[in-house]
């Protein structure tokens, strides 16, 4: 029997490994205070506890890292990354998404619900294994390698351009393959827009990179992306997990999500008020 093995970096940029539907290992998280999951949650600390029961939570209810995954979603959030991208899927700014999914790998999504489901309520993948129940769901013609479950941005992108895409946007996590998708040389007419999410304890040199090449950044627990904004007076929206603009078209992306869901637009007020962010911040 081949072997079911996923491996999540989840609330408080903690390790866990799930393997045939069972929570097998739980690391030591960094962050102690999420005003995110205390809110959903009423967590006042991150424990590792916590941790577990919340991933199993997240196995129940949609079926994460098992053949009984559900891809399709409602917003989770009012105003998350998978949220921002839904809507500016619908309103014709993007046409592609390329993103990843437990069991699946690196995908390409072109269905709203697809987007929110997929990408609404898990954290940073770090490697999966194939469950063909959760490929057949997503569409196997969406999959970069079903036969693997493969993560790589760079040939996600690849064959969202080969489909003839020509607004992609990337969900991506701090790490070397930003700069290369940043220096991909691309096909005229074709745009590339980086999202970046679980930024918590990024390294200053992750989020320069960041800086110099994506649209939006997720502040998570980064006290580096958070001075980075600063320095940078970026337009952000967030009072608890700022989402930060770093280009016109990032903030674009947002803007247009805030007016859907009837909120103030982006803004450029610093210095934040942190006294309900993630604590600590690292």
């Amino acid at each position: 029997m081949a072997k079911d093995y996923h491996v999540i970096e989840a609330l408080g940029k903690t390790e866990v490994v799930i393997e045939n539907g069972e929570v097998t290992s739980v690391g030591e998280p960094l962050v102690d205070f999420c005003p995110i999951f205390y809110k959903i949650d009423g967590a006042e600390h991150l424990t590792k506890d916590f941790i577990k029961w919340n991933m199993e939570k997240r196995i129940r209810e949609f079926g994460m890292c098992t053949p009984q995954r559900v891809v399709k979603m409602e917003d989770f959030m009012s105003f998350g990354i998978s949220e921002i991208l839904r809507t500016n899927l619908e309103l014709g700014l993007i046409d592609c998404v390329v993103g990843v999914c437990e069991g699946v790998g690196t995908l390409l999504m072109t269905d709203p619900e697809i987007i929110q489901g997929v990408g609404g309520r898990v954290s940073a993948l770090i490697s999966t294994t194939p469950i063909p129940e959760v490929i057949e769901r997503v569409g196997i013609e969406n999959v970069l390698n079903p036969e693997t479950a493969d993560l790589d941005p760079i040939k996600g992108l690849e064959m969202a351009i080969e489909r003839g895409y020509k607004n992609i946007a990337i969900t991506i996590l701090p790490s070397k393959s930003i700069e290369e998708i940043g220096q991909y040389t691309l096909p005229d007419g074709v745009n590339t827009y980086m999202f970046v999410a679980h930024t918590t304890n990024a390294s200053l040199k992750e989020v320069e990179t960041a800086f110099k090449y994506c649209e939006v950044i997720t502040a998570c627990s980064s006290k580096n992306v958070r001075d980075y904004a600063e320095k940078e007076k970026s337009y952000y929206s967030g009072s608890k997990i700022p989402i930060i603009a770093i280009t016109e078209k990032g903030k674009e992306f947002l803007d247009n999500r805030l007016e859907k869901i009837g909120k103030p637009r982006t803004i450029n007020d610093y210095p934040m008020n942190k006294d309900e962010h993630s604590k600590p911040l690292i």
